[in-house]
């Protein structure tokens, strides 16, 4: 179940093909090449988002439905939900590659799982990968309403939990929720070694602030989806390596509309293994970049960055900007300016930002978190005011049973930004 790196893997997307032909969507959309290469390749129409939508529920399905093992949704988070299923052999596939990343899970961890396990396939994956090497579980699931704060607290405290399966957002607000309770993130958790992190994207100046706050704690990325299971794992050196021998990746230049197997564009991917849902084409809708260049690891898979969803984009004026890009900005000096978070809409124009500090100076935090905001975005009218803790984590999260929401930053002129209370 391998391919050469960095080559054009005629015979398992042939394969691939050959089973997508299975599935009612892909019946007569496909035409027949005599021999495949990557011009005829290319050729091939894209299956989109709205393609999957518009099949709920089966209309991908390959393989009789005796044979599937899980049946999942994605949690809808760019439009309605979309159906994903897996043979006993699909997941065999995306656990190998859940387990490659820097992580190296084995039978003496202990994992956290605080992603979650309803519909989503996040938390079954790290539940079946760290079963296979023999690791311990504790399935604290993320969307569930008997897990707040401080129930995670006295877990990571009093059992030997090492590893952390979360999106980042959650290591950031455990922090802060254990400050509150009078625990030194840094020093009252010393089994705890690595939080492995997915599920929004995650700039370098966030990650270098949790890991400070956890008192050098890794934060180490998992990529990938619902619909198509890991798709790169991050290794020691803090590069994100997309699994290109199990997966066909092509990048799409919005500009030029061409396809290519490296730089910036739009994310396509085409699992070559997938029995039960074969993808081909699929657009991700990831603003991504993709580079061969060498890995001081000694993997030769092609390393890749996130840069956030083509819908995640704002504008105000005459300036695109995406929430990573603000999220850079902010977190750049998080340590000086006391941030622990934030949010901006964009609002007649300009763009409004909130964010809670703990400084003994807000003023000075508001004045330097705007000028790194206007480096961002120049030309663009900013304003940043300070708000308390609750404007973005409601008292009642950090001690009671309440039902969470994924975090979101960035907000449209004429959408409710106190969705952000995460309740």
């Amino acid at each position: 179940m391998s391919s050469p790196a960095h080559a054009f893997p005629r015979q398992q997307l042939e394969e691939a093909l050959l089973r997508a032909r299975s599935a009612p969507f892909y019946e007569g959309r496909l035409p027949r090449a005599e021999k495949l290469d990557r011009r005829s390749w290319e050729r091939l129409p894209l299956t989109r988002k709205e393609d999957l939508r518009a099949a709920y529920p089966f209309g991908l399905l390959a393989v009789p439905q005796s044979q599937l093992s899980t049946y999942h949704e994605s949690s809808g988070t760019s439009g309605h939900p979309i159906s994903s299923y897996f043979t006993e052999s699909d997941w065999e596939d995306i656990l190998s590659r859940f387990l490659r990343n820097g992580v190296r899970l084995c039978r003496e961890d202990m994992v956290l799982i605080k992603t979650p396990y309803a519909l989503v396939t996040t938390a079954h994956q790290m539940h079946g990968a760290a079963r296979s090497v023999g690791a311990s579980i504790v399935p604290a699931d993320n969307r569930s309403a008997n897990m707040p704060y401080s129930r995670v607290l006295r877990l990571l405290h009093d059992l030997p939990v090492t590893v952390a399966w979360c999106m980042p957002t959650e290591a950031l607000l455990w922090a802060y929720a254990a400050r509150r309770a009078g625990r030194a993130p840094a020093r009252d958790f010393p089994r705890l070694r690595t939080f492995l992190a997915a599920g929004e994207p995650l700039s370098a100046a966030k990650r270098a602030h949790i890991e400070a706050l956890w008192g050098g704690k890794r934060v180490l990325i998992d990529y990938g989806s619902t619909e198509t299971g890991s798709l790169a794992g991050e290794c020691e050196q803090g590069r994100l390596h997309l699994w290109s021998d199990r997966l066909y990746f092509e990048v799409r230049d919005a500009q030029t509309g061409d396809f290519r197997e490296e730089g910036a564009g739009s994310l396509v991917v085409t699992p070559l293994f997938r029995e039960a849902m074969p993808l081909i084409r699929y657009d991700l809708e990831d603003v991504v970049e993709i580079s061969h260049a060498p890995c001081g690891c000694g993997r030769t898979l092609p390393t890749i960055r996130v840069l956030g969803r083509k819908t995640g984009v704002m504008n105000a004026g005459t300036r695109a900007f995406s929430a990573l890009e603000l999220e850079e900005a902010v977190y750049a000096n998080a340590a000086e300016t006391g941030l622990w978070f934030w949010r901006a809409r964009v609002r007649d124009g300009a763009l409004e930002a909130q964010i809670h500090v703990e400084t003994q100076n807000e003023d000075a935090a508001c004045r330097r978190i705007l000028q790194a905001i206007e480096a961002t975005v120049p030309g663009v009218r900013v304003r940043v005011a300070a708000v308390p803790a609750e404007c973005f984590v409601p008292e009642a999260l950090l001690s009671r049973e309440v039902p969470m929401q994924k975090p979101r930053f960035l907000f449209g002129e004429n959408e409710d930004w106190k969705s952000l209370d995460y309740a």
